[in-house]
């Protein structure tokens, strides 16, 4: 059965109780004396069938991702998948992934490698939540909470490393 929402209701509710603006209760209170909120029966369509918790996660881990890896800078501005260096001593070129020295601007192996990293260190977050489940067994536990601390710790120190390798001398 659906609440049904009245002056008072509205009026009575947390958000009003503690607001001190005049104006607030005003536009919250002169509404509602007047109008009634009309009686609507939605449903949802039968026909369509929600996608399962896991598509979804993986869909916004996927978003996710993409954004942080700088996918639509890559799109626009086309880098180089790789770069590369020439040797002062030897003369040859050698490949460099990270673009140093230039905080704008990336590789596209650079931007996934550090979008991988973060992503791994969200995943760490929910392997160590994952571990704090009464109903598994204790093995298996302290495995997710292992994997979990690993995970963030190996995200943790190669984010650190990406840093330091872009921008030389910044972190110490």
């Amino acid at each position: 059965m659906a609440p049904k929402y009245t002056s008072e209701t509205l009026t009575n509710s947390t958000d009003a109780m503690n607001s001190i603006d005049p104006l607030f209760h005003i536009i919250n209170i002169l509404p509602y004396s007047i109008l009634r909120v009309p009686r609507m029966r939605l449903r949802f369509p039968s026909s369509i069938t929600l996608p399962s918790s896991m598509t979804v996660y993986s869909l916004v881990l996927l978003t996710y991702f993409l954004v942080v890896s700088g996918f639509v800078y890559d799109v626009i501005v086309e880098p180089p998948g790789i770069g590369s260096t020439q040797d002062r001593f030897t003369g040859a070129y050698k490949p460099v992934v990270f673009l140093p020295g230039r905080v704008n601007g990336q590789y596209i192996i650079e931007g996934l490698s550090s979008g991988f990293m973060f992503v791994l260190g969200g995943m760490g977050i929910v392997l160590m939540d994952l571990g704090l489940d009464r109903h598994r067994a204790k093995s298996v536990k302290v495995s997710f909470a292992f994997a979990g601390i690993a995970s963030l710790v190996i995200a943790y120190v190669m984010s650190m490393l990406f840093i330091r390798i872009k921008i030389p001398g910044y972190l110490g």
